[in-house]
């Protein structure tokens, strides 16, 4: 058989790997397995790319570069790996995510007062209900101008899926807040102490050097529209539709904002504080570990970049570490071999993991930047004491039937706020 023969061949078998991915696009809740197969599937794709991957390699070293139509299999073949993935974290979501209102859970009259009266204003505009209840609650901010707050199940809701499709927010610590910000006070130096005997003299330290950091909430909007035809079918949950609607919009904006917010009117994001070579590391500061080349891995041995960026990271805080970086770059790294010839990154064991990288997890945010001079493309730590987000409780929804008739809109807001809380914590790698 010719090395063109063996490419179409596994051309075939890449496309037969995808195919059943494909036809089911669209309907997550089609059957009830349909994450499994579909995990099953993504391996067996992987399979794929790891084969013509080694091809190429082969190429590579048996003379000048790569035959170009292995390199276009490949590139199809990964792109599909990203497409693949993005698919089956959708059918996990949807398997996982419980719905509105359960017939089986726990009545509470106040919560089903405010719920009936919620409903009443979507659908009617009839805010009377919700005045009255805001009233005995002494909630500030209600009335049309701030409009009302949205029943408690529907703000769980809202923040498991935020928490689910939120990259940075499913893997940093959330705290919520009532006020308008949260302040923390942090040591800057180390711990005043020391070891001394039984009997001996106990002399006074130092009082320790406290800084403090504070997290403003800001507000985040999102304006979902509705037609009256749906809003008058009793049918339609509006809970879940809300829930639906407002989800991707927060989401897309606080995955930005967490990553490269410069804190005006957003959060702070971890790539807008001033970094510093890891050497040279002082609190306030990220440390950074260079790849040796402009925007690019070092031409020889380009995966020890990943490994000085791990061992960067203080022993203490790589237990629960991991690696946040966006697809482009996962899809350079996915290439990189070790000395054995094991790939460095491996797929996920399970549908509701995540890949990982030296035995790492790897989360895919798609607000780090691509691979270029300078970039900060790659960041590593422990993100659960690195990176803080404040919720400020409360959604709050303004019912707006007049700006854009005949559909009605639904201007809703939600206040979050965050920053960096440990910065021994994060450390990035840039291609320089």
């Amino acid at each position: 058989m010719t090395r063109h023969e063996i490419f179409e061949t596994k051309s075939a078998e890449t496309k037969s790997a995808f195919a059943p991915l494909e036809n089911k696009a669209g309907r997550p809740s089609a059957e009830p397995d349909s994450a499994r197969v579909a995990f099953d599937e993504f391996a067996r794709a992987f399979e794929a790319f790891k084969e013509v991957n080694d091809t190429r390699l082969a190429e590579i070293e048996g003379r000048l570069g790569p035959d170009a139509l292995t390199e276009e299999k490949l590139a199809r073949i990964d792109a599909g790996l990203d497409a693949a993935r993005t698919r089956l974290d959708r059918l996990s979501l949807d398997r996982a995510r419980p719905p509105l209102g359960r017939p089986d859970a726990p009545r509470d009259a106040a919560a089903e007062e405010h719920k009936a009266a919620f409903d009443l204003y979507v659908r009617a505009g009839e805010s009377g209900g919700l005045k009255s209840l805001e009233a005995k609650a002494l909630s500030a901010g209600s009335g049309p101008d701030g409009g009302y707050l949205v029943p408690q199940t529907v703000e769980r809701e809202v923040l498991k899926r935020l928490a689910d499709l939120s990259p940075i927010r499913a893997i940093a610590s959330v705290r919520a807040i009532s006020g308008g910000q949260y302040k923390r006070a942090v040591a800057t130096g180390a711990p005043a102490a020391g070891w001394v005997a039984e009997t001996a003299p106990r002399p006074e330290t130092d009082g320790p050097v406290l800084s403090e950091l504070n997290f403003p909430a800001m507000e985040l909007y999102a304006m979902p529209a509705a037609t009256q035809t749906l809003l008058d079918d009793a049918v339609v949950d509006i809970d879940a539709w809300l829930a639906d609607e407002v989800e991707t919009a927060f989401s897309e904006q606080e995955g930005v904002a967490f990553v490269t917010g410069n804190g005006l009117s957003r959060p702070r994001g971890f790539l807008s504080y001033d970094t510093v070579a890891n050497d040279a590391w002082t609190p306030g500061r990220l440390g950074l570990v260079a790849t040796g080349a402009a925007g690019a891995f070092a031409v020889a041995n380009p995966a020890d970049a990943l490994f000085d960026l791990v061992y960067a990271l203080k022993a203490g805080y790589r237990q629960n570490a991991g690696f946040v970086m966006n697809r482009r770059t996962q899809s350079a790294i996915r290439k990189f071999k070790d000395a054995d010839g094991n790939y460095l990154w491996l797929p996920p064991t399970a549908a509701d993991r995540a890949a990982t990288l030296l035995g790492f997890p790897v989360t895919e945010a798609e607000a780090m930047p691509d691979i270029a001079a300078g970039s900060l493309s790659i960041a590593f730590g422990d993100f659960r004491r690195g990176y803080l987000v404040v919720d400020r409780t409360g959604l709050r929804v303004l019912r707006d039937p007049y700006s854009a008739k005949p559909y009605v809109l639904f201007y809703t807001t939600k206040r979050v706020g965050g920053g960096v809380q440990d910065f021994g914590a994060i450390k990035l790698l840039k291609f320089a």
